[in-house]
């Protein structure tokens, strides 16, 4: 077999490697991500519990980036210290040895069955949840499948003179091998990958025990630069960069003893093995204890930058975060209520300039309201690139209810921008004021509105179904408080016939303006509603209006 062919035959090996570990990740995550970070944001009480915890996830999803990603937008959401997220990361490290331990025994009898059954699996029902089972099984019996072709195509090339040439030039320099495994798990971003070709590697005895060290410690400091590259922000960049510095000051103090660890009476392939495992068992040992000092220290080296003058611009909208959906999801919704926070600063803003009738405040309102749809924009796109590769059905459900919650906000912000604003600032050109009267009817229908704003709120939320019940009902309210305040108008300009009536038409339009943001913030309970299977309270109350009309 010609070298170019061996050549081909190895990287196609690989490839199909990282594939499948790529495919077993994202359909879990795709499939469970929801219940797994929640699991895992309830089970980060201390350091132990945060070890454990980032142990057993990363040995379902076989990825510590994933988990790594998950923990990074706890503390960068501040619910999360950065001490236990590095206690999480120790344990994640530990996590994909167990993975490496598994794979690198001789299971080929399983190939066959665990790519059967996961075909089975994934047809078995219309479920998302099956088809990211059963996805995560194909790849499985893919990433057994790659091992077996990479260890027939070693076999193969350790025979060629150019590849006896390669290892014995690198053979004996520890700092060599060591950058060469940092580049390549780099390259490769899958630390389990490239320690499962040293294993087959090893199994050649071409290379030394120290060599084989050198090679195993390079893995452990290239696996943590891809999270460190791809940070977004200095808050973002705190955990993947604590993670690398304990694993590089750890491959420092074990490289000096690679020649002791060689000795050891153990076969190449389960020395490689060991060392990886047993390398992040003592890292954990050692840091667990010291993860507040790093935390203190990483939070002086890359303190939160100060926030960009147009409010507009996204904060939480991290690029990472599109590769696990639940986590871009969070990110999204923080966005959302930003948006929320926006209205609720042009609705104090507007109540300003109807007391004060003062041009900066309208102003004001306008720009918020610029801000308000530069961040809705932003969130939009944010949500379309999360589906490119596919969500499960709940989460494509909060999408979309991320999606309702951000189009209503505009709509809101639209009507108290261009028309509230516009109404008050004609009366400001008249040299008039809105009276106490107007005021004082104006004033209940504002806090219903700022009422029905936070309940909306808590429903998004908490996905509370009564609290979107009482949202919806509460259009009934304001409507009647509406009608209440246009009957009272009309009583007064027929007591006061010197009122102008483009005055009253002005203040009849607010009243309806009022009634219509109210429209868009109570529409936020019916997607919740929807989904639960639930029929609004006001089309109850409708349907039983109209059957006793037609009794």
């Amino acid at each position: 077999m010609s070298g170019t062919t061996l050549l081909i035959n190895l990287a196609g090996s690989i490839a199909l490697l990282l594939w499948g570990t790529h495919m077993i990740s994202s359909a879990l995550l795709r499939g469970f991500g929801t219940p797994l970070r929640q699991w895992l944001g309830h089970n980060l009480n201390n350091r132990w519990m945060a070890l454990l915890s980032g142990i057993g996830i990363t040995g379902i999803l076989q990825s510590s980036t994933a988990v790594s990603l998950m923990a990074t937008s706890f503390t960068a959401a501040g619910t999360l210290g950065l001490g236990p997220a590095l206690a999480v990361m120790l344990g994640a490290n530990i996590g994909s040895t167990l993975v490496v331990q598994l794979l690198s025994v001789d299971v080929s009898i399983l190939t066959p069955i665990v790519l059967l059954a996961g075909l089975m699996v994934f047809r078995l029902r219309d479920d998302s949840r099956y088809e990211s089972v059963g996805c995560a099984l194909i790849g499985l019996g893919l990433m057994l499948l790659a091992l077996r072709m990479l260890s027939s195509t070693l076999a193969d090339v350790e025979g060629t003179p150019v590849f006896q040439l390669i290892m014995q030039s690198l053979d004996g320099d520890l700092l060599i091998a060591l950058l060469v495994a940092l580049i390549l798990t780099w390259l490769c971003h899958s630390s389990v990958a490239v320690v499962l070709l040293i294993v087959s590697l090893a199994a050649t005895g071409l290379l030394s025990g120290t060599t084989l060290v050198a090679l195993v410690l390079g893995v452990n400091i290239g696996g943590a630069l891809p999270s460190v590259i791809n940070a977004g922000s200095s808050v973002g960049r705190r955990l993947p960069l604590g993670n690398l510095l304990v694993r590089a000051v750890g491959a420092l103090a074990v490289l000096p003893f690679a020649g002791l660890l060689a000795e050891l009476k153990l076969e190449p392939s389960v020395l490689v093995v060991s060392l990886h495992s047993g390398f992040n068992l003592l890292l954990a040992l050692v840091f667990i204890g010291l993860t507040d000092v790093l935390a203190k220290g990483l939070t002086h080296l890359l303190p939160a930058p100060e926030r960009d003058v147009d409010p507009g611009m996204p904060h939480y909208l991290d690029e990472a975060g599109l590769e696990v959906a639940n986590i871009g999801l969070s990110n999204a919704a923080r966005e959302a209520l930003r948006m929320a926070d926006m209205l609720s600063a042009m609705l104090g803003r507007l109540v300003q300039l109807f007391h004060t009738s003062v041009p900066a405040c309208a102003d004001e309102v306008r720009r918020v309201d610029q801000s308000l749809d530069l961040l809705g924009a932003a969130i939009r796109a944010y949500l379309a690139d999360i589906g490119k590769e596919g969500i499960s059905d709940s989460d494509a459900d909060r999408s979309q209810e991320i999606l309702l919650f951000v189009i209503n906000l505009e709509h809101a912000a639209d009507i108290l921008s261009s028309s509230l604003t516009q109404l008050a600032m004609r009366r400001l050109r008249r040299g008039e004021q809105f009276s106490a009267f107007e005021r004082g009817n104006i004033a209940p229908l504002h806090d219903a509105l700022l009422e029905s704003l936070s309940l909306a709120i808590t429903v998004f939320l908490r996905e509370d179904i009564p609290t979107a019940h009482h949202l919806i009902h509460r259009k009934e309210t304001v409507r009647r408080l509406e009608a209440h305040a246009s009957r009272e108008h009309f009583r007064k300009l027929q007591e006061d016939k010197n009122t102008w009536a483009e005055s009253g038409d002005i203040f009849q339009r607010v009243l309806r303006d009022y009634r219509r943001v109210h429209h868009h913030i109570a529409a936020l309970g019916y997607p919740l509603l929807e989904r639960a299977g639930e029929q609004p309270v006001e089309s109850t109350d409708l349907t039983k209006e109209n059957s006793s009309c037609a009794s």
